[in-house]
Protein backbone atom coordinates (compact mmCIF):
# COMPACT_ATOMS: atom_id res chain seq x y z
CA UNK A 1 0.00 0.00 0.00
CA UNK A 2 1.52 3.55 -0.86
CA UNK A 3 0.12 6.90 0.05
CA UNK A 4 1.06 10.16 -0.71
CA UNK A 5 1.52 13.35 1.72
CA UNK A 6 -0.53 16.47 0.50
CA UNK A 7 0.56 20.04 0.66
CA UNK A 8 -1.36 20.64 3.77
CA UNK A 9 0.93 17.35 5.60
CA UNK A 10 -2.41 14.70 5.30
CA UNK A 11 -2.22 11.35 4.44
CA UNK A 12 -5.28 9.17 3.62
CA UNK A 13 -5.38 5.61 5.05
CA UNK A 14 -5.88 2.55 3.02
CA UNK A 15 -9.41 1.44 3.72
CA UNK A 16 -8.05 -1.72 4.51
CA UNK A 17 -6.03 -0.53 7.64
CA UNK A 18 -9.18 1.39 8.56
CA UNK A 19 -11.54 -1.58 8.45
CA UNK A 20 -8.44 -3.83 9.66
CA UNK A 21 -8.18 -1.37 13.24
CA UNK A 22 -11.62 -0.49 13.24
CA UNK A 23 -11.03 3.39 12.91
CA UNK A 24 -13.64 5.79 13.14
CA UNK A 25 -13.92 9.55 11.95
CA UNK A 26 -11.92 11.45 14.90
CA UNK A 27 -9.70 8.63 16.30
CA UNK A 28 -6.23 10.06 17.32
CA UNK A 29 -3.26 8.22 16.38
CA UNK A 30 -0.21 8.95 18.31
CA UNK A 31 3.06 8.92 15.66
CA UNK A 32 6.46 8.23 16.68
CA UNK A 33 9.55 7.40 14.60
CA UNK A 34 11.05 3.43 15.07
CA UNK A 35 14.43 2.60 16.00
CA UNK A 36 14.76 1.80 12.32
CA UNK A 37 13.42 5.09 11.06
CA UNK A 38 9.97 3.58 10.22
CA UNK A 39 7.19 5.54 11.21
CA UNK A 40 4.96 3.95 13.58
CA UNK A 41 1.10 4.77 13.88
CA UNK A 42 -0.98 3.68 17.39
CA UNK A 43 -4.78 4.48 17.90
CA UNK A 44 -4.90 6.26 20.92
CA UNK A 45 -8.22 5.65 22.80
CA UNK A 46 -10.76 8.38 22.90
CA UNK A 47 -11.44 10.66 25.65
CA UNK A 48 -15.07 8.51 25.84
CA UNK A 49 -13.78 5.48 26.09
CA UNK A 50 -10.84 6.42 28.72
CA UNK A 51 -13.70 7.54 30.95
CA UNK A 52 -15.63 4.74 30.54
CA UNK A 53 -12.51 2.96 31.59
CA UNK A 54 -12.16 4.92 34.98
CA UNK A 55 -15.94 5.40 35.90
CA UNK A 56 -16.28 4.49 39.42
CA UNK A 57 -12.59 3.80 40.09
CA UNK A 58 -12.33 5.81 42.72
CA UNK A 59 -15.30 4.13 44.50
CA UNK A 60 -13.23 1.27 46.39
CA UNK A 61 -11.83 4.52 48.20
CA UNK A 62 -14.75 5.52 49.59
CA UNK A 63 -15.69 4.32 53.19
CA UNK A 64 -19.56 3.51 53.92
CA UNK A 65 -21.92 6.18 54.10
CA UNK A 66 -19.57 8.17 52.39
CA UNK A 67 -21.59 10.73 49.20
CA UNK A 68 -19.29 13.21 47.94
CA UNK A 69 -21.76 14.28 45.32
CA UNK A 70 -24.02 15.48 48.67
CA UNK A 71 -20.85 17.00 50.09
CA UNK A 72 -20.47 18.96 46.99
CA UNK A 73 -23.59 20.36 46.46
CA UNK A 74 -23.54 21.09 50.29
CA UNK A 75 -20.00 22.93 50.00
CA UNK A 76 -21.87 25.30 46.54
CA UNK A 77 -24.77 26.28 48.44
CA UNK A 78 -22.67 27.45 51.40
CA UNK A 79 -20.58 29.37 48.85
CA UNK A 80 -23.62 30.90 47.46
CA UNK A 81 -25.08 31.84 50.96
CA UNK A 82 -21.67 33.52 51.87
CA UNK A 83 -21.44 35.27 48.87
CA UNK A 84 -25.13 36.59 49.07
CA UNK A 85 -26.43 36.41 52.56
CA UNK A 86 -30.22 37.86 51.86
CA UNK A 87 -30.79 34.63 49.28
CA UNK A 88 -32.52 31.37 51.82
Amino acid sequence: MITTITGKNQVTLPAEIVKALALTPGTRLEWRIGPDGSIVAQPRPSRARLAVAFLGSGRRLLKPGDDPVAELIAAREAEDAEADPARP
